[in-house]
């Protein structure tokens, strides 16, 4: 199956970008995870974009803070597509990463989703993969169906015990 890289230029990121890897496990895709810094480690940082590619991956989820330079150098250097996930910061609750992600020059494109959204990315790169894999769309379909599910058994509960007793 397709890889799918995930980077953070921060150990601090690593619950945000858990989430992608869970979602990433739960429909059986691989990824490899790195900690790079595209600020403190450029060349590292280089290395990691320019070889992405070559080393099988199809889709890459970055997670950065505060100036959020990582997706939007990884979507410079590798041609195919690039989740953002702009970190909650404690300066600006995120809104910062949000638009240095999103606000990317004509060409060079970046996904990107909410605000501490890991689980979010790791589902997009799941549907960027689905449409060349028969076998994960369907994957996808039963992950939203149990979502459906989760739902319904919820409100059955609140139904049953009323919502004093809903816990």
């Amino acid at each position: 199956m397709a890889k799918v890289g995930i980077v953070m230029g921060s150990d601090s990121d690593m619950p945000v970008m858990a989430k992608a890897a869970d979602i990433l496990e739960q429909l059986g895709i691989s990824y490899e995870m790195r900690i790079i810094s595209a600020h403190r480690e450029p060349d590292e940082f280089f290395e990691y974009a320019k070889t992405a590619e070559e080393k099988g991956y199809k889709v890459i989820i970055a997670g950065a803070g505060m100036a959020a330079h990582l997706p939007g150098m990884c979507a410079a250097i590798f041609p195919m597509p690039v989740i953002g996930i702009p970190m909650h910061t404690t300066s600006l609750g995120g809104r910062d990463s949000l638009y240095s992600i999103v606000q990317m020059p004509t060409g060079i494109p970046v996904a990107t989703v909410a605000i501490n959204g890991g689980a979010n990315a790791g589902i997009l790169a799941a549907k960027i993969l689905a449409t060349s894999d028969p076998d994960l769309l369907q994957k996808l379909k039963e992950y939203k169906d149990s979502l459906k599910d989760s739902v319904i058994a919820k409100d059955n509960k609140l139904q049953e015990v009323g919502y004093k007793s809903y816990q």
